[in-house]
């Protein structure tokens, strides 16, 4: 007869260990996250589980509840992270190492979620139609002389609403709906397609500028497709007249369930690492957000900009407000 002690080593030795892992749900594609993942997993030995989701992020964790297998939520624009709050599946983390690395204005005041990368929402110019000096200002872009030059995508996309929102939080409501207008009278076409597709429209001659993120430079670059169309215009960055260019983030956040929080907390400090910084930022063409940390050499050859301090949640208050401007502008009729 075996003895307990001899028993219990027998059926720890037979049983396999228990594989040490983290679980995304993301709404940036698998492959995005790919180098950054396979670094984390070199780094700890902790294995990596995203599952893609295109739309219904938080519907789908208020579903699970608490049987959720979600550690952590990756996504991009201000909008989405404040979504998940909002909807009660995220949770307040303490770090003093998220706290380091990760600059107040990119980060949820009560810890509930993090930047972990930014991009620029800036304006894309003809190189043969636009003089550069023209645009200074996202204010300029209301100024008749753009009547007809303008193309931008729906008014009610997140990177649009964003832009308004912190319209709204440097010039208050009246400002922002009359500057809404005077954008929306100088469009050449009616809101339609991605950022892409606008400055395809650019190359082809239908409009002079447009609105989008600075990432999109780097997709085109690396299409052949798109070259062509990356190659006709200049990268701007206006600011606000009494603030720096917007920025929009990507970020994360740990989820109220978390069934492996020790090592969800693990990947989001190491997230913010100056060395998966890099990783993350050079694999979307955004900026680092570390301190010390440096863009790629092809972002850094955009031009520099000194980004608006608002704190993002601060623009998330503001979303509604800016939807309803929109709408009462008619921006996408």
């Amino acid at each position: 007869m075996l003895r307990l002690g001899t028993a219990l080593a027998l059926i720890a030795t037979a049983a396999p260990a228990l594989a040490e892992e983290v679980n995304l749900y993301s709404y940036r594609q698998p492959e995005l996250l790919q180098p950054l993942t396979d670094a984390f997993t070199e780094a700890t030995g902790i294995e990596v589980n995203v599952a893609y989701i295109d739309k219904g992020l938080e519907e789908r964790l208020v579903a699970e509840g608490d049987r959720s297998p979600a550690d952590l939520i990756f996504t991009v624009d201000i909008s989405r992270l404040a979504a998940a709050v909002q909807a009660g599946v995220t949770q307040p983390v303490e770090s003093a190492v998220l706290e380091e690395n990760v600059p107040a204005q990119y980060r949820d005041p009560d810890g509930q979620w993090f930047g972990l990368t930014t991009r620029a929402r800036i304006v894309y110019a003809s190189k043969d139609r636009v003089d550069p000096s023209e645009i200074t200002s996202y204010e300029d872009l209301a100024d008749p002389k753009w009547k007809g030059r303008i193309c931008t995508r729906s008014g009610t996309h997140d990177y649009n609403v964003a832009l308004v929102a912190a319209m709204i939080h440097h010039h208050g409501e009246e400002y922002a709906k009359q500057w809404l207008q005077g954008l929306k009278d100088n469009l050449a076409r009616r809101p339609q397609g991605n950022d892409r597709a606008q400055v395809k429209a650019i190359w082809a001659g239908e409009c002079d500028i447009s609105l989008g993120n600075t990432y999109y430079m780097g997709q085109m670059l690396s299409d052949p497709e798109q070259v062509e169309w990356a190659d006709s215009v200049n990268v701007l960055f206006p600011v606000f007249e009494n603030g720096g260019t917007h920025v929009n983030i990507s970020g994360v956040a740990m989820t109220k369930s978390a069934p492996n929080r020790e090592n969800a907390l693990k990947m989001m400090e190491y997230l913010t690492s100056p060395e998966a910084q890099e990783i993350y930022a050079h694999a979307n063409y955004e900026y680092p957000i570390a301190p010390g940390t440096e863009a790629d050499d092809l972002v850094k050859g955009w031009g520099s900009f000194t980004a608006d301090d608002t704190n993002l949640m601060t623009l998330a208050e503001q979303r509604g407000a800016a939807l309803r401007l929109v709408e009462e502008v008619d921006y996408d009729g």
